[in-house]
């Protein structure tokens, strides 16, 4: 799965809508379940499965083309 629109975002949290590169399916979730920090996009993202055919950004052996994040790793908010 990748990230293609943070809908809203409340300080580090955030909801997402995310693609399915292997099939196109998109995706939301619930709320602010994602979090925008480098450990979230560099390695949970990518480890998503698509609901519809399983498939993950790593499984593809897909490079991961991430979204920056809003804050630096060091900013406290």
């Amino acid at each position: 799965m990748k990230l293609i629109e943070k809908i809203k975002q409340s300080r580090r949290d955030f909801q997402g809508k995310y693609e399915c590169q292997s099939c196109g399916n998109i995706e939301t979730d619930n709320g602010y379940d994602s979090y925008d920090d480098d450990f979230y996009h560099d390695n949970v993202i990518p480890a998503m499965k698509c609901k519809k055919c399983g498939e993950s950004t790593n499984s593809l052996k897909l490079p991961n083309n991430r979204v920056a994040t809003k804050y630096e790793a060091s900013e406290v908010i």
